[in-house]
């Protein structure tokens, strides 16, 4: 049974795929719910949002890790984070039936970082799709993207141009590093700070729904 508190929602029929969205820094796991019913608006996905296990002193809400500097996660409570996230994708696999090749793991800003965590490292599986808002590739001593290993990923970046909190450069650089390894990129930018653009979301929807439908890419 995984460590962490999840809010589910299933499909409206037989699903067609596994939507895992995380949330970012200092929120919870209900507050992407309503991205992913923005993303899924048929419920054709298994939805899944789940809680950070961290609360640090002083702190609002919930965080994957603790942030030394922006870019580069605190090595022990992102190896944690880790952990704790492949023990709970793990289950929702085993347990619904849905594997890695329909699943997109998605999420903002540390959600984002986690997602591509997940989706890019060599000891996981590779995901159907990574969905990226205000994120980044994380820099971690002892972790690495494994980027050889998954040739024509799929992966929707967003990020704002006036980001005050993950520089922009952080979504340019992501883009970049994984068109270098043969994944699929889709990236756009916004006149927008560090949130959501809600001009971004029916592109976003766009993607996944194509993620649906298509043939697993492992298949």
């Amino acid at each position: 049974m995984s460590r962490l508190t999840i809010v589910e929602r299933p499909a409206a029929g037989e699903p067609a795929g596994l939507l895992v969205l995380h949330h970012g820094r200092g929120a919870d796991e209900r507050d992407l719910l309503s991205l992913g019913e923005a993303l899924d608006p048929e419920r054709r996905l298994h939805l899944v949002t789940p809680r950070a296990p961290l609360q640090p002193p002083g702190a609002l809400g919930y965080h994957w890790y603790l942030v030394p500097r922006v870019g580069h996660p605190d090595a022990d409570s992102f190896r944690g984070a880790f952990a704790a996230l492949s023990e709970l994708h793990d289950e929702l696999w085993e347990r619904t039936g849905i594997g890695p090749e329909r699943t997109v793991l998605g999420g903002f800003s540390m959600g984002a970082v986690m997602s591509y965590t997940l989706g890019l490292s060599a000891e996981r599986p590779a995901p159907g799709g990574i969905l990226a808002f205000s994120g980044f590739i994380p820099t971690v001593p002892g972790w690495g993207a494994d980027l050889a290993g998954r040739p024509g990923l799929e992966v929707f970046i967003a990020h704002g141009e006036r980001d005050p909190v993950i520089d922009v450069s952080f979504g340019r650089d992501a883009a970049e590093t994984l068109r270098a390894g043969a994944a699929h990129v889709t990236y756009h930018e916004s006149p927008i700070g560090h949130h959501i653009d809600p001009r971004q979301i029916p592109l976003a929807q766009a993607w996944l729904q194509a993620r649906i439908r298509a043939e697993p890419r492992n298949a």
